[in-house]
C-alpha cells in the first residue's frame, strides 16, 4: 500500500512539469514580466505542492528502508534460532546413538548367556532321560530277579520235602540270605539314584528360573569370586580377650586418636578398646595433626565386598589392604562421643577428593541407622539423603526401593536410599568395564561421578570431633 501511494505521488509530480513547459511553448512571444504578471496563484501553489510531494516521497522511501532493515534483522534472528535447534538435535541424536550401542552390547551379552543356559539345559535333559532309562531297566531287572527268587523258593520248598542232606539245606538257606542282601543293596541303589534324579530336577528348575529372570533383570555377574583367605590363619576381625593378647586390656586406647596423643606416630595395626566394648584390631593412620581409625579401604579387587549381613556386622578383609572393619565396631566408637566421618576418594585420572561429616551410628536393633550433618569438603554432598537410613545387604533389605533389593542388584552392603546412587562397597572395576549392567555395580559417589565411572580408591576413617565442635 505504501509503494502504491508513493507511485501516485511520483506520477502527480511528474505530471505537473509538462504542463508548465507546455505553457511556455504556447506563449513564446510574451515577455517574462508578462508571464510573471499572468501567472495565477494556483500555479504558485502547485509548485509548492510538488516540493511537499517530494518530501513525502522521501519520507516514504526512508520508512520503506527501515522496514526492510527490521525485516532482515528479524529473519537473521529466526535463522540463528533454527541453527541452534539443529545443533541441539544433532547432540541429542549422537547421545541416542551411544545409548543404542550400549543397549546392543547388553543384548548380545544376554543372548550369549541365554544360549549357554539353553545348552546346559539340554545336557541336563539328556542326562535326566538317560538316568530315567537306567532306572526303568533296574526296575525291570528287579522284577525279574524277584520272580526268579520266587521260583527258587518254590523249588527249594519242593526239594526240602524230598530227601535232601542237611548240608545242602544250609547251603540253600545261605544262598537265600545272599539274595535278600543283594535285594536290599539294589533297593538302596534305587533310592540313591532317585535322590540324584531329584537333585538334577531341582537344578534344572533353578536353571529355568534363572533363564526367566534374565528376560527381565540385567545381566548378572558370572566372574568367579576371589578365593577366601587361608582358614588356618587367625581372624583379625575377632574380638580379643585376655588370653589372646599379652596387652593389659585396662591400658588400651579408646581409638587411634588417643594412641596418637600417647606418642605413637607410626601408621599400622593396633589394638584398641572403646568404652563398653571388647578389644579388637584396627588400622591406625597417623598424620601430623592426629590419628584416625580406618573403617574401610578399597584399592584393588583382592577382597570381595558382596557379603552377607553377618560379615558386614563382624568385619572382613585384610587390615593392611582392603577391608571393612565391621558395623558393630564402628558403632562402639560413636558411643564415646561425637565423631567425624572422613571419606577420601581417587579416580582413574589421579584426581583426589574428600568429604567430612559429623556422624553417629545406631545399634543393631535399629539396623545401624546412619545420621550425618555439618558437611565439608571438595566433593558434592551425596550422603545428605542417607540420614536415618538403615544398612542393607543382599540378605537383609532395608532400602526404600520396595520393588527390588539394591544390595543384591548392585552388590555390596551400604546405606541405600534408592538404587543406582552412592555405593562405596560395590564391585571393584578396573577402568571402564564392558557392558552397562556390569558398570552399574561399581564404586560410585553420586552426583560427583557419572553413571559409568567407577572409582579407583576409597578410604573411610573416623576420629573424635574437636571439643569445641562437640559442644555445639
Amino acid at each position: 500500500m505504501k509503494l502504491f501511494c508513493l507511485f501516485l505521488l511520483l506520477t502527480s509530480s511528474t505530471a505537473a512539469i509538462p504542463l508548465e513547459s507546455l505553457g511556455r511553448e504556447k506563449y513564446p512571444t510574451l515577455p517574462t514580466q508578462a508571464l510573471a504578471t499572468a501567472a495565477s496563484p494556483t500555479e504558485e501553489r502547485s509548485r509548492f505542492a510538488m516540493l511537499d510531494d517530494v518530501r513525502l516521497l522521501a519520507n516514504g522511501l526512508l520508512q520503506l528502508g527501515q522496514s526492510l532493515r527490521e525485516f532482515v534483522h528479524k529473519t537473521k534472528g529466526q535463522i540463528n534460532e533454527i541453527f541452534q535447534k539443529l545443533n541441539i538435535f544433532d547432540r541429542s541424536f549422537s547421545q541416542l546413538s551411544v545409548v543404542t550401542s550400549e543397549i546392543k552390547e547388553e543384548e548380545e551379552e544376554l543372548k550369549k548367556t541365554t544360549n549357554f543356559l539353553k545348552a546346559n539345559n539340554e545336557e541336563i535333559k539328556n542326562l535326566s532321560l538317560e538316568i530315567n532309562s537306567k532306572i526303568n531297566g533296574i526296575l525291570q531287572e528287579r522284577v525279574q530277579l524277584q520272580s526268579k527268587v520266587g521260583n527258587l523258593e518254590e523249588r527249594l520248598k519242593g526239594l526240602s520235602q524230598s530227601i535232601i542232606p542237611v548240608d545242602q539245606l544250609s547251603e540253600i538257606t545261605t544262598l537265600k540270605e545272599v539274595i535278600e542282601s543283594q535285594e536290599k543293596t539294589i533297593t538302596h541303589l534305587l533310592e540313591a539314584v532317585k535322590e540324584q534324579h531329584d537333585q538334577l530336577d531341582n537344578q534344572k528348575n533353578k536353571i529355568i528360573n534363572l533363564e526367566e529372570r534374565l528376560s527381565y533383570d540385567s545381566f548378572q555377574d558370572t566372574v568367579d569370586k576371589p578365593m577366601d583367605l587361608d582358614p588356618a590363619a587367625p581372624d583379625m576381625f575377632e574380638y580379643l580377650t585376655g588370653n589372646s593378647t599379652d596387652l593389659d586390656l585396662n591400658d588400651l586406647p579408646r581409638d587411634c586418636s588417643e594412641l596418637f596423643n600417647k606418642g605413637e606416630t607410626t601408621s599400622g595395626i593396633y589394638v584398641v578398646k572403646p568404652n563398653q566394648s571388647e578389644s579388637f584390631n584396627v588400622y591406625c593412620e597417623m598424620g601430623s595433626d592426629g590419628g584416625s581409625t580406618v573403617i574401610q579401604r578399597r584399592a584393588d579387587d583382592s577382597v570381595d565386598f558382596d557379603k552377607t549381613w553377618d560379615k558386614y556386622e563382624k568385619g572382613f578383609g585384610d587390615l593392611e589392604n582392603d577391608f571393612w572393619l565391621g558395623l558393630k565396631k564402628i558403632h562402639s566408637f560413636t558411643q564415646q562421643g561425637v565423631y567425624i566421618l572422613r571419606i577420601d576418594l581417587e579416580d582413574w585420572k589421579e584426581g583426589k577428593h574428600w568429604a567430612e561429616y559429623r556422624f553417629s551410628l545406631e545399634g543393631t536393633s535399629k539396623g545401624y541407622s546412619l545420621h550425618v550433618s555439618h558437611f565439608s569438603g571438595d566433593l558434592p554432598d551425596a550422603m545428605a539423603n542417607r540420614t536415618g537410613m538403615r544398612f542393607s545387604t543382599k540378605d537383609r533389605n532395608n532400602d526404600n526401593h520396595r520393588n527390588s533389593n539394591c544390595a543384591r542388584t548392585y552388590t555390596g552392603g551400604w546405606w541405600f536410599n534408592a538404587c543406582r546412587e552412592t555405593n562405596l562397597n560395590g564391585k571393584y572395576l578396573w577402568l571402564r568395564a564392558k557392558g552397562r549392567s556390569m558398570r552399574r555395580k561399581g564404586i560410585y559417589w553420586k552426583p560427583g561421578t557419572g553413571p559409568s565411572y567407577s572409582l579407583k580408591m576409597t578410604k573411610i576413617s573416623v576420629r573424635p570431633a574437636p571439643t569445641a565442635e562437640s559442644s555445639n
